[in-house]
């Protein structure tokens, strides 16, 4: 009797031994696939970055700042200068945010170009304003990416004078500037 509970662990100890193997494969299995896909996300055009720009205090919050859609230099980060701007009534404001975000209210005098619609309104918007007419373009605030898309077609259609109001709507309602 006294051999019995010896046995019971030898065995016991066998069939862990035999996971051993299946276990190290498992793992040499996740570690293949897990470099695999920092790989393909690598190279992917669509890839996730793995450092980005998530300080809202910095501006706008994305992913990829090297990307040349985020040029901070075009960022009005204080919403004071954005109404100093506005009073000087030389700049047009343009609202990137759909048309039922722009209908539900609106820096007063702005007009839409919603990033989603833009195909289908850009050829007007040409027609109305020059290449020359100062632009600055906002939408709901520091993680809203679409300003910085809008101000990239527009610069990539020769306007000349782009800026973008990283604080966005909100923070001008909030302020108390003229809306409508």
């Amino acid at each position: 009797m006294p051999n019995q509970p010896i046995n019971e662990n030898k065995n016991h100890l066998g069939n862990a031994a035999a996971w051993f193997p299946i276990i190290n494969r498992a793992i040499l299995l996740l570690l293949i696939a897990l470099g695999t896909a920092l790989i393909a996300n690598q190279f992917s055009p669509a890839g996730i970055p793995f450092v980005g720009q998530w300080d809202r205090q910095q501006g706008v919050v994305h992913a990829n700042p090297g990307s040349a859609v985020f040029n901070d230099r075009l960022e009005i980060d204080d919403i004071e200068v954005a109404k100093l701007i506005y009073d000087a009534d030389k700049t047009l404001f343009v609202d990137a945010r759909s048309e039922t975000d722009y209908q539900a209210g609106h820096v007063e005098k702005a007009v839409s170009l919603s990033l989603q619609d833009f195909d289908a309104h850009i050829e007007d918007f040409i027609n109305r304003y020059p290449p020359e007419q100062p632009i600055v373009i906002y939408c709901s605030g520091r993680t809203c990416e679409d300003s910085h898309h809008l101000a990239q077609l527009l610069l990539d259609m020769g306007y000349e004078s782009v800026h973008i109001m990283i604080d966005g709507f909100q923070a001008w309602k909030e302020k108390g500037f003229p809306v409508e």
